[in-house]
């Protein structure tokens, strides 16, 4: 099988920080590529949706960062709220 190179340019942090994630799913970069252009084909597309984010969700974000309407929470309160 032929093989052909692909060079890209990253942040050193992001290349280190993704490549500790990979090697804990026993993959390298080489591979983990591969795979995201498999499925590129195979789903005629990204793997994953691109968007916009719409108006609100960009205010809810913006509040987030601004740590404005937060309110405190307890783990148990959150896992008795997802389980009803």
């Amino acid at each position: 099988m032929k093989t052909t190179m692909i060079h890209a340019r990253v942040e050193p942090d992001l290349k280190h920080e993704t490549e500790l994630i990979l090697k804990q799913l026993g993959l390298n970069t080489t591979q983990a590529v591969t795979l995201f252009f498999q499925q590129i084909r195979l789903r005629k597309g990204l793997p994953f949706e691109v968007k916009l984010p719409n108006e609100e969700t960009v205010n809810a974000m913006r509040e987030v960062l601004e740590r404005k309407n937060l309110e405190p929470f307890s783990l148990d309160e959150l896992v008795k709220e997802i389980r009803g």
